[in-house]
């Protein structure tokens, strides 16, 4: 059931490949049962738990030097609930496994972010999400929960249940336990249309409030050194279904998307100054399309060229002011920036630590392609994001502290006490937590 980490194979790295850590010892439980106890154990031996998914973080979340967690037995659906419309599926379960799983049951998620290789607990307990004008996050789909608290107890919540530990352990950080199992909310499986086109960037601004009010689900991609977006519009269709075509598919999704995307990115790292010349090409390669499908053919698409990514919910109200300052910033810093900002929303809900908690929130997404400096981007884009009370992911790199996020999280303290009483010995802190919730 376990091993000992050491050695090449005792390194633990993210996706992105900016975080490493060497667990003392890892553990693959097949059951909650050996999960509890391997936490009772690790409190036995004095060492510290982390669950990791599949390491779509660009924080440190995951990382610990005590107890590593690998949740890949603890997957797949455990019951379907016609009913009350609800799935329960364990915690290690893949986003893209769920998704496949439900379709073939007739059934979906309302909604969903645009990468699903994360597991079910690892893309929750981060706050992970799309785009949506009335449907939040994955969280905030959430029904119930069932996780392994610090003394090795399992303990189950939701509305009607232990509901202070509910408003909470939706995006619980991995502060208040191991997730082990997730009951998430579901609909008969329906047909999405998007419609994809380039559109200025002084108009996406200028339209902001109306593309928004128009649409289930709105976003765009804006390239820096070039004034052209690329819009995606999702919205429920009586159909007929018009899947993209494969061969097309292929050429824009993977070849287009990621191929050619891939390559301009390694020219960009290896001569920066052609950024510019490759982003007015990069942001005309992608045309205008139509498609209709189901909902995670729609919402998703692969990402295989690697980047770091940090992303701030500000006040929908304060997008179009943040996004045309972090323009003017660009412009001015003399900084080459080869991937797109990309922008969403959310509609506000009730989860103590969700970035939309208590507030209609949108997403500015700053990416740069892994290997090329980052930190001056990101610091400038950070001030710009703050100056607006933003709200960084907890997924995605950040430099904020709990002084900072005490003060833009209205219910933060709530989130603190709670956690002083799951786990007052901080079995489950790391470096990360201890920077965003405070010792």
């Amino acid at each position: 059931m376990s091993s000992t980490a050491n050695g090449k194979n005792g390194t633990w790295r993210n996706w992105g490949g900016n975080v490493t850590a060497r667990p003392a010892r890892e553990v693959t439980p097949a059951s909650v049962d050996e999960l509890a106890a391997a936490v009772r154990r690790a409190a036995e031996d004095g060492l510290r738990v982390k669950a990791v998914g599949t390491g779509h973080s660009f924080t440190s979340i995951a990382a610990t030097d005590g107890v590593l967690i690998r949740p890949q037995l603890l997957t797949g659906i455990r019951r379907v609930d016609r009913e009350n419309m609800t799935v329960t599926v364990e915690a290690g379960t893949p986003l893209k496994r769920l998704n496949v799983a439900l379709a073939r049951e007739g059934l979906s998620l309302t909604n969903m972010g645009d990468i699903m290789e994360q597991t079910v607990s690892g893309a929750t307990s981060t706050g992970t999400h799309g785009t949506g004008r009335d449907s939040g996050s994955i969280a905030a789909q959430i029904k119930g929960l069932e996780l392994v608290t610090a003394d090795g107890s399992v303990l189950t919540c939701s509305g009607k249940e232990n509901p202070e530990v509910f408003a909470a352990a939706r995006i619980g950080l991995g502060a208040l336990g191991v997730v082990t199992a997730i009951t998430l909310a579901v609909e008969p499986v329906f047909l999405l249309t998007a419609r994809e086109e380039p559109m200025p960037f002084d108009r996406v601004l200028a339209d902001f409030e109306q593309l928004w009010a128009e649409n289930e689900h709105f976003e765009f991609y804006w390239f820096p050194h070039t004034g052209s977006t690329n819009t995606k519009r999702n919205n429920r269709s009586a159909g007929p279904e018009r899947p993209v075509p494969q061969v097309k598919g292929w050429i824009e999704d993977e070849l287009l998307s990621n191929g050619v995307f891939q390559v301009a990115n390694w020219v960009g790292r290896a001569v920066p100054a052609a950024i510019p010349a490759i982003a007015q090409v990069s942001s005309k390669a992608l045309s205008a399309r139509s498609y209709t499908d189901i909902p995670y053919r729609v919402f998703t698409s692969p990402r295989r060229v690697r980047f770091v990514e940090m992303e701030y919910a500000v006040p929908r109200a304060a997008v179009t002011d943040a996004l045309r300052e972090l323009r003017t910033m660009v412009d001015r810093s003399g900084l080459r920036v080869s991937f797109p900002v990309e922008v969403r929303t959310a509609p506000a809900d009730d989860i103590t630590l969700s970035t939309a908690s208590g507030r209609d929130s949108a997403y500015i997404a700053v990416h740069m392609f892994r290997g090329t400096p980052y930190q001056r981007y990101f610091t400038a884009a950070e001030r710009i994001f703050t100056a607006h009370e933003g709200r960084p992911h907890w997924g995605k790199i950040h430099t904020r502290d709990a002084e900072y996020l005490s003060r833009v999280y209205p219910r933060f303290g709530e989130f603190t006490a709670l956690r002083d009483r799951l786990d007052p010995d901080r079995r489950f802190q790391n470096d990360y937590l201890r920077r965003v919730l405070g010792a």
